[in-house]
């Protein structure tokens, strides 16, 4: 009777062993949708190849085998857009249909990118010391929201695409969109944790917000976030200079536009920058002991060349493969960037003019 004890227990020992190991080894994929609440405002609507109408994180889900949702949210936007409750609805809708949430702390009040962060609003003036209380308050507000609620997300990102680091704003137009002059060139306005200027108080920022999520949610995989995941140097830089000044991170989040990279550099090709991004992905995932994820890629939607959604699929295949495949399993996923805009507003979309995916989509699903 012992003998048989033991080996039941020691099967169970072995399940819940190979479950953990799963957890610590699956490969997301995923869809940053931040643009979907404002679509469905407008009356937009979604269907599958077939032509059925379908609410569009459930095709995302049960027909392109995503499994996550990332949603960015903003300080105080003037629209309302992306701020905290329209995260907290969206968050809801992920948690029913079972899938995990990322979201994407922009700390700005509209768009946070390479070209600029602009200081919220309400934060214009304070000092360094005032500024990190600001991340930690702005980032304990949010998530707790998301706890009062029952929501728990499995990543945070502090920041979004901060190559050139956080909480700095430039001259821009009534878009929003910075102003370059005839070399193309920014002016900053306002600098506080620009990372060639204040390396010390950009790396004081990641910490405040890795640490702020840490008090709310102690599990969530706390992400830093970069653009250009081909260029290994950015990532060298960037992260040397957030651990030398005491920032922290659990992960490494890369941003892969193969379409983006080749504009205004004809020398360069859609594979070789695929092949760079995952040879980075070894090295950073060797250099800093941390996985890595690719949290947003696209790929140009053209309606009269179908050949160029196919070549899109065929590259996010290839990048799903190899960032599954070939990483050493330090490779935790792929997000995709707003796949249910049309084209007309965004380019690097991967549905039609009708709301139907096109053949993008297909890279997502395996063994097709």
């Amino acid at each position: 009777m012992k003998m048989k004890i033991f080996f039941v227990i020691g099967l169970l020992l072995q399940v819940v062993l190979l479950k953990a190991q799963v957890n610590e080894t699956d490969f997301v994929k995923g869809a940053d949708v931040g643009f979907l609440t404002g679509q469905e405002r407008q009356g937009q609507k979604f269907y599958d190849v077939r032509g059925t109408e379908r609410e569009c994180l459930e095709l995302l889900k049960n027909d392109y085998q995503m499994s996550a949702i990332r949603m960015r949210v903003w300080v105080n936007p003037r629209s309302g857009s992306c701020d905290k409750n329209e995260l907290l609805a969206m968050a809801k809708r992920v948690k029913a249909l079972g899938m995990d949430l990322m979201v994407d702390f922009h700390y700005s009040d509209s768009w946070a990118d390479p070209g600029k962060q602009p200081i919220p609003k309400a934060w214009l003036g304070h000092s360094f010391e005032e500024m990190k209380q600001d991340v930690r308050n702005h980032t304990i507000e949010v998530l707790s929201l998301l706890k009062e609620n029952g929501i728990e997300p499995r990543w945070v990102q502090v920041g979004n695409e901060t190559t050139n680091g956080m909480l700095w704003s430039v001259k821009t137009n009534e878009q929003g969109w910075e102003v370059k002059d005839a070399q193309g060139h920014t002016t900053i306005t306002h600098s506080m944790g620009h990372i060639k200027t204040e390396p010390q108080q950009y790396a004081g920022f990641i910490r405040a917000g890795y640490d702020a999520v840490k008090e709310v949610f102690p599990k969530a995989i706390v992400i830093v976030h970069l653009d250009r995941g081909h260029r290994q140097d950015i990532y060298d830089w960037n992260l040397d200079t957030v651990l030398k000044y005491g920032g922290k991170f659990d992960m490494v989040g890369m941003s892969l536009y193969p379409y983006w990279a080749m504009e205004g550099h004809p020398e360069m090709n859609a594979d070789d920058i695929i092949t760079n991004c995952i040879k980075n992905i070894r090295h950073v995932s060797e250099k800093y002991g941390c996985d890595v994820m690719i949290v947003e890629t696209g790929y140009e939607v053209n309606e009269q060349h179908p050949e160029i959604m196919e070549e899109g699929r065929r590259q996010l295949a290839r990048v799903i493969r190899e960032a599954r495949n070939e990483t050493g399993g330090h490779c935790r996923g792929v997000f995709y960037w707003e796949p249910q805009c049309r084209p007309g507003g965004y380019k690097l979309g991967a549905f039609d003019s009708k709301g139907k995916p096109t053949a993008i989509m297909d890279g997502f699903i395996e063994n097709k």
